[in-house]
């Protein structure tokens, strides 16, 4: 079936079908849920090359990843952020064009895809704290979505973000319930702007007690099973080391218990344990009983939302930012418990 018969079938005319199925806004909202329905019950497929044709889209959104973070690529949290995207775009009829860069070629990679029209819109990575690319973005005149929040940006912006602050407030807010007093933080790299607010979460939970922060139980670094490992090695080496460490992620929390194994200790009894789980499809944290207690927030649903997000604002260009925040739960695992009595 071609798009003139679905019409007639519809006693639209096939400009009202085309627009309806292409998402523009002046078509009321029975009209296209009449034409979707029939769409899908006579199973009918556009010609993509011919809707780009016409309305001049390119029917795809782009994702630049600099080759200072080529690690993103096999990151699980950015695979299930991307399958979580993805579903949205192929549900909508969209690609995604995924390019890799220098890093010094970041900007020429953005003016690029817009010269070329060669994608609708971005998502943008991994913001940083004061963030140029939102105001490179905004001069580019691509409609952008940025996974994450930047600290200190001038320029509105639509953005998809977990409440970072708040998650690692509460996680330690649960850890100082237990009796903990000592607590380590294995963060992220500080110039992110999660890892950023995470350690402020932390800061605030401590201070509420009274309890000075200790710099020697504070790293900052990649969230990498390595990089958990050396910086729960390096504090619990210490004359008076940590009863807890709180850990960015699942990769750098299993590094965490790597090094806390390789000490004999037992997690939950001599140490607790609290990690951020991003709900992740191929690395799960325990099936019926958590293996951590962790801040739990599902990253494939974020990069749903923001993609979601962003084919909105392709659709209407002249709405304002859009902004999600999502919350993380507090998932009680095996690996807390009451902190260890001292002598």
């Amino acid at each position: 079936m071609n798009l003139k018969e679905l019409a007639a079938k519809l006693g639209l005319s096939p400009t009202t079908v085309s627009r309806a199925l292409n998402g523009y806004p002046e078509v009321n909202e029975s009209t296209r849920e009449r034409v979707m329905a029939a769409a899908k019950r006579h199973n009918y497929r556009p010609n993509t090359r011919a809707i780009r044709l016409a309305t001049g889209r390119a029917f795809a959104i782009g994702h630049v990843i600099p080759l200072a973070t080529r690690h993103e690529i096999v990151n699980p949290i950015f695979a299930d952020f991307i399958a979580g995207a993805g579903e949205t775009y192929s549900r909508n009829g969209y690609d995604m064009v995924l390019s890799v860069v220098p890093d010094e070629n970041e900007e020429d990679a953005y003016r690029d895809l817009k010269a070329r029209g060669s994608v609708d819109g971005m998502i943008l990575h991994a913001p940083l704290m004061n963030d140029p690319r939102i105001a490179l973005l905004h001069d580019v005149g691509l409609p952008f979505v940025v996974h994450g929040r930047a600290t200190g940006a001038d320029l509105p912006y639509s953005w998809v973000d977990v409440n970072n602050r708040r998650a690692f407030l509460r996680a330690t807010e649960f850890l100082l319930d237990l009796g903990h007093t000592r607590i380590g933080l294995v963060n992220g790299l500080e110039h992110m702007d999660f890892a950023i607010r995470r350690r402020s979460g932390y800061a605030d939970a401590l201070a509420a007690r009274g309890i000075a922060l200790d710099p020697a139980l504070m790293s900052s670094d990649e969230m990498t099973e390595v990089a958990g490992y050396r910086a729960a090695g390096r504090m619990l080496d210490l004359p008076d080391p940590p009863t807890a460490l709180l850990a960015a992620s699942m990769i750098s929390g299993m590094g965490v218990r790597r090094a806390v194994e390789e000490r004999g200790m037992e997690i939950g009894r001599d140490i607790s344990i609290i990690i951020h789980d991003d709900d992740l499809s191929y690395m799960k944290n325990g099936e019926d009983v958590p293996i951590f207690t962790a801040t739990r927030s599902s990253v494939r649903e974020a990069g749903r939302l923001a993609a979601e997000m962003l084919l909105s604002l392709v659709a209407e260009p002249a709405q304002g930012p859009q902004t999600r925040m999502l919350e993380a739960e507090l998932i009680i695992g095996q690996s807390t418990g009451p902190a260890p009595r001292k002598g």
